[in-house]
């Protein structure tokens, strides 16, 4: 049996990491500032995270949820004090798509209703209700019903305002989007989403999955804007490696027994990741860090030439050029042994760990310097 080919692969094999480092079979030393998708929060092979993976797999590494699992809501309790969210319920799943999902379902069994408005370039993940409102038709299939969702221009409140109705089912907003180059929710756009599903009744759901977990510089990038969405989806960075994810419920929403549900979702291990990556956080002061080191980089990066344009907040960079990205991903990746990600034709991505240090930065700035002299 072969793997189905649907990724393009570099031909590298990472066999070993530590903090913002990676090394391949070969020993080659690879500085890591993609964080596999802004899912290394903590750093590679923290050894509390390890210490706290290690023990709980000794005990139990799984049961499902038809018993009591007090990692969970040693998870919930933790988590809602770090991300000021402590009103909040906590449904735990397995990743950012399901945690779209179950969002959307919520948000539908609430009100009744269908229709839902998502915005340009949104990427919400590949699965059923997500990819329907993921603005990317060369991924969204046949059985993939969309006709329920309409596509607004991202950060015009005005054209938003104007298309909530009291037929909208839910607005559904990516804090700050990854996928489709880094634009930053405005405060105005964010706050005139909250005041129309406010006067309508419809469901306002902030996507934190990948601009979430303190990467911006607070806990949720809408945080920001000092509104309170009724449903906040968060993963990537919540296992730092370990699959979880997670839907945080305002109070409105009332449960009752079989209305969502999970096989693997809230496990005993997945859970003791996520523990250890809040008690690290916590402890390393990661947030502060985040957003200490994206202020350096924005700063240092608005003073190299041959950059366009500078996106995002915290550690979630956007660095736009002039020519397309792929030949300076490449340098930097093959000669110079950073690992970065893009965003579109021209947009380079940066999603490290929030422990990364000045002197990490320093090695990327001066490799994107000498990079950019080259391929300018």
């Amino acid at each position: 049996m072969n793997l189905f080919n649907v990724y393009p692969l570099y031909d590298i094999t990472p066999v070993k990491a530590k903090g913002s480092y990676l090394w391949d079979k070969n020993g080659v030393e690879y500085l890591d500032l993609y964080g596999g998708h802004a899912v290394i929060s903590i750093g590679h092979s923290h050894p509390y995270y390890v210490e706290k993976l290690t023990e709980q797999l000794q005990n139990i590494g799984f049961y499902s949820n038809s018993v009591n699992i007090p990692l969970q809501s040693e998870l919930a309790e933790k988590l809602g004090k770090l991300s000021g969210c402590e009103e909040y319920d906590l449904f735990l799943c397995n990743s950012g798509a399901e945690a779209n999902e179950n969002a959307l379902k919520v948000a539908s069994f609430f009100n009744g209703r269908k229709k839902v408005i998502a915005f340009t370039k949104a990427f919400h993940g590949r699965t059923a209700g997500a990819v329907a409102v993921t603005d990317n038709k060369a991924i969204v299939a046949p059985v993939n019903y969309d006709e329920h969702v309409t596509f607004l221009p991202f950060n015009d409140a005005e054209t938003l305002t104007a298309n909530v109705t009291e037929e909208t089912c839910a607005v559904i907003i990516e804090g700050i989007q990854g996928v489709g180059g880094i634009n930053v929710a405005s405060d105005e756009f964010l706050k005139a989403a909250r005041e129309a599903c406010d006067k309508t009744g419809a469901i306002l759901i902030l996507d934190s999955v990948q601009c979430g977990y303190g990467r911006s510089g607070k806990f949720f990038s809408h945080q920001f804007s000092g509104i309170k969405p009724d449903l906040i989806t968060t993963a990537k960075g919540m296992g730092n490696g370990f699959p979880i994810g997670g839907v945080f419920i305002a109070p409105k929403f009332k449960a009752k027994h079989g209305m969502l549900g999970t096989t693997f979702g809230g496990n005993h291990l997945a859970c003791a990741a996520a523990v250890a990556v809040l008690d690290v956080m916590k402890e390393e002061a990661l947030i502060e860090n985040a957003a200490k080191m994206g202020e350096y980089l924005f700063e240092k990066l608005s003073k190299l030439e041959g950059i366009k344009e500078l996106r995002g907040r915290g550690l979630m960079i956007g660095i736009e050029f002039e020519q397309p990205v792929d030949k300076i991903r490449d340098s930097l990746l093959f000669e110079h042994h950073i690992f970065c990600g893009y965003a579109g034709k021209h947009t380079l991505r940066l999603l490290p760990s929030l422990a990364i240090t000045q002197k990490e930065c320093d090695t990327f700035l001066q490799a994107l310097e000498e990079v950019i002299s080259v391929t300018a």
